[in-house]
């Protein structure tokens, strides 16, 4: 054989060049904490995903404000954030125009409703 070097490279590119990677690799399973708080968990969530419409003032068409804890409190209370941010209806899903949260992320804030709401 005359280049045994290059079918050498193919073999090991098609070896391991193909992931036998799943969905349920790519899903972060990280443990939700005991309780789950406004400031650790929720805020960056909230900050990451929401600020850039639910700002002070709210722009692009967003009805409410999610700057502060209270807010994002009533929010949740009043306006269905959660049903929001859960929902897989592409008309009536946030962030508006964007890929559904990640599963983990809306747990986390479906947690801190059912932990009470609470801030710190």
């Amino acid at each position: 054989m005359k280049y045994p070097h290059k079918l050498c490279i193919i073999y090991i590119l098609i070896c391991f060049g193909c992931s036998n990677t799943s969905e349920e690799d790519l899903i972060d399973a990280t443990p939700i904490p005991t309780t789950v708080t406004y400031i650790d968990n929720v805020k960056s969530i909230i900050d990451n995903n929401c600020i850039s419409c639910h700002s002070d003032p709210p722009i692009n068409g967003a009805p409410i404000s999610l700057v502060t804890f209270d807010n994002v409190k009533n929010a949740v209370e009043n306006n269905g954030l959660i049903d929001r941010i859960s929902s897989n209806d592409q008309g009536f899903l946030m962030p508006f125009g964007g890929p559904r949260l990640p599963q983990n992320l809306i747990d986390l804030v479906v947690q801190w409703e059912a932990d009470g709401l609470l801030e710190e």
